[in-house]
């Protein structure tokens, strides 16, 4: 079964599917709201993530070292990403995503 990559408005969705429309029913089922943007069929039948791309290829855990910070910063958000920002060199903007979803997902 072929490997399809579709990208909506506000997810990118990997799904095994037999076809280009079972794969756009996969994405329609679970956010029926969201416009197709792109469908894609991989060449092959595995996905690989680029961690520099997302660039989170850096020494050390991210989602560790954010944990660690909230938790110096007792759950404060603004003292964690400055401890995150402190720790990591990260700027505002990468602390702040990174001490917020590992808010998000209960640290």
């Amino acid at each position: 079964m072929p490997l399809f990559e579709v990208e909506t408005e506000s997810h990118i969705i990997i799904t095994w599917a037999n076809d280009q429309d079972a794969a756009a029913d996969v994405v329609h089922d679970a956010y029926p709201g969201e416009k197709v943007m792109r469908l894609t069929k991989r060449p092959r039948d595995t996905w690989v993530i680029s961690k520099t791309a997302l660039g989170i290829a850096r020494l050390g855990d991210p989602c560790n070292t954010a944990r660690d910070c909230l938790a110096k910063a007792a759950g404060d958000k603004v003292h964690a990403i400055r401890l995150y920002m402190h720790e990591t060199g990260s700027d505002l903007e990468r602390a702040r995503k990174v001490i917020e979803s590992n808010m998000v997902m209960g640290w």
